[in-house]
C-alpha cells in the first residue's frame, strides 16, 4: 500500500515511463484481463554508462541522484507474476480468481479490474508526491530506493500507480507488478519482489444503501482529525470502509490459506493512512504481517479526481503468500531457471495444493569481512548493494556480527559474515574465495572503507 513501508516481513523479525495518465480510460472494470502489455523478457538494458541508462527503449540521463545497478536492471522486464506455472503468477491468478467471483458489479460482470503489465520505470512525482509523501520523508532515501536519476525511479511500490488508475476513472482495481527497494540480505528480503495493490472506492449510495435508516448518513464533514478518521470523514462512513476492509482481506485470506485461519488486527499509526491496519496471520504456529492497508487519505483520493467518493486501499507482497502457501524457504528460489524447482508448480489448476520440496540442501560456505568506515558517508545498503552486484544470488545472507570504535582514533570498524549457498548446486572454496576478494577490492575502491583483511 502507498504510504506503508512494512512490505511484508515476518513479526518476529524485528521500480516505459508512465505519462501524466495513464492510458485505461474506457477499459471496462469487469475485463478478465490485464489492461497493459507486459514488458517483455527479452528486453534490452545497458548497465548505466557514463553519462545515460537504457532501459526499455529509452534513454534516461543520470545525475547525482543515480545508483541503479547492472544487476538490478538485469531483472526488469523478467515479469515472474506473469509467468505461467510460476509460484507468483499461481498466488496473483488466485487473488484474481477469488475478486473476480466474489465481487461482481450490478450487469454481473467483476467489479474489479487487474493490471499487470504497467511498466515498474516511474517518475518520482507518482511513487512519492502523489501519495503526499513529505520531500523529506526517510522513504525517498537514495539508501534506500533504485533512482534512474532526480526524476525518475524503479518504482518502490505499486503504489505508485494509484493516482494514475483513479484519476482515469477507476472505482475498483488490482495492480500487481515488481517493485525494488535497497534492502538487508537474507532469505526473505530480496531488492526486487512483487506487489498486489487493491483499491476501492465508495460513493455515498454504494456505502450506505444497504444500511437501514442509511438516507440521512453522510460521507464527509467537516471535523477534527483523529486516531479514529480524518478530519473530512464522518464516523459512520469510516467505520463502514473499515468493516468492508476487515471483510475483503479475511475472506481473501481465508480463501488462500483455509477456513482454519485466525486473524489478528492491529491499530497502526502510519503517517497518512487513518486509521490503518496491519492483518496478521497465524500460519503454523507463526504470526505473519502479511497486509498494510487502510482507508485512503482522502486528499490523494481529491486530487485524483474522485470528491464525491471515499475509499481503502491494501498492498500485499506475492513472495511472503507464496513462500507460506507453498513452503519456500528461500526468497532466491523464485529467481530459480532449475526445472527441478519450476515444474513443481505445474499443474491442472490453480488451487492444486503444492507443497515445495526441496532440491537438497547443499552446505554454506561462510567468510568474514572487515573494514573500518569512511567518516561520514557509509550507508549498509550500500554494502549490501555491492556485495549483492558482485556475488549476485550466491549470497544467502549478510549479517554485520561485530562494530568496534577504537578508542583512541574513534575510527569505526564493521565486520560481516557473509553466508554463500548455491541454491542448486555445491560451491567450491575457490569460487567463493575469488567472490569474496572481488568483493573486499570493490568496498575499498566505491565505498571508501579501509580494509581490515
Amino acid at each position: 500500500m502507498a504510504m506503508l513501508w512494512k512490505f511484508m516481513r515476518v513479526v518476529k523479525y524485528s521500480k516505459t515511463t508512465l505519462s501524466a495518465k495513464v492510458k485505461v480510460r474506457g477499459i471496462p472494470t469487469h475485463s478478465r484481463h490485464s489492461s497493459s502489455k507486459s514488458v517483455p523478457s527479452d528486453f534490452t538494458a545497458s548497465a548505466p554508462s557514463s553519462n545515460t541508462v537504457e532501459l526499455l527503449g529509452k534513454s534516461y540521463p543520470q545525475d547525482d541522484y543515480s545508483n541503479v545497478t547492472e544487476k538490478i536492471l538485469s531483472k526488469v522486464g523478467k515479469n515472474l507474476h506473469n509467468r505461467k506455472h510460476h509460484p507468483l503468477w499461481l498466488i496473483k491468478e488466485q487473488v484474481k480468481d477469488h475478486f473476480y467471483k466474489h465481487y461482481v458489479g450490478r450487469r454481473g460482470t467483476p467489479l474489479f479490474s487487474v493490471y499487470d503489465g504497467l511498466s515498474p520505470v516511474v517518475t518520482v512525482q507518482q511513487n512519492f508526491d502523489s501519495l503526499l509523501i513529505p520531500p523529506n520523508h526517510a522513504s525517498r532515501r537514495k539508501e534506500d530506493n533504485y533512482y534512474l536519476n532526480r526524476g525518475h525511479m524503479l518504482r518502490a511500490h505499486t503504489s505508485a500507480h494509484q493516482w494514475d488508475l483513479i484519476h482515469s476513472g477507476l472505482d475498483a482495481f488490482l495492480a500487481v507488478g515488481d517493485v525494488y527497494r535497497r534492502d538487508t540480505i537474507d532469505n526473505t528480503h530480496y531488492p526486487v519482489f512483487h506487489q498486489m495493490e487493491g483499491v476501492r472506492l465508495f460513493s455515498c449510495h454504494e456505502l450506505f444503501s444497504n444500511i437501514k435508516d442509511g438516507e440521512g448518513l453522510q460521507l464527509f464533514e467537516r471535523g477534527h482529525r483523529t486516531a479514529h478518521k480524518q478530519e473530512c470523514h464522518t464516523m459512520e462512513a469510516v467505520r463502514l470502509v473499515e468493516f468492508n476492509l476487515k471483510q475483503v482481506l479475511t475472506k481473501l485470506m481465508a480463501h488462500i490459506f483455509g477456513d482454519g485461519l485466525q486473524v489478528r488486527w492491529v491499530d497502526c499509526s502510519f503517517p497518512f493512512t487513518h486509521p490503518s491496519f496491519e492483518m496478521e496471520i497465524n500460519f503454523q504456529g507463526e504470526w505473519m504481517e502479511v497486509l498494510g492497508c487502510g482507508v485512503m487519505e482522502q486528499q490523494l483520493v481529491n486530487s485524483a479526481g474522485a470528491q464525491d467518493k471515499i475509499g481503502w486501499a491494501f498492498g500485499l507482497g506475492l513472495e511472503r503468500l507464496a513462500m507460506i502457501l507453498y513452503d519456500i524457504p528461500d526468497i532466491r528460489l523464485f529467481w530459480s531457471e532449475d526445472e527441478r524447482f519450476l515444474k513443481q508448480f505445474i499443474g491442472p489448476h490453480i488451487w492444486q495444493k503444492i507443497k515445495f520440496q526441496p532440491l537438497s540442501k547443499y552446505p554454506p560456505l561462510i567468510n568474514d569481512i572487515s573494514f573500518w568506515l569512511p567518516s561520514e558517508t557509509y550507508c549498509e545498503n550500500d554494502f549490501y548493494d555491492l556485495v549483492r552486484t558482485i556475488g549476485g544470488d550466491l549470497i544467502e545472507k549478510v549479517v554485520l556480527v561485530d562494530e568496534f570504535t577504537h578508542p583512541k582514533t574513534k575510527k569505526v570498524s564493521h565486520c560481516y559474515r557473509i553466508v554463500y549457498r548455491h541454491p542448486e548446486r555445491t560451491l567450491t572454496q575457490g569460487e567463493v574465495h575469488h567472490i569474496h576478494q572481488a568483493i573486499e577490492e570493490s568496498a575499498v575502491r566505491e565505498l571508501g572503507v579501509e580494509g581490515r583483511f
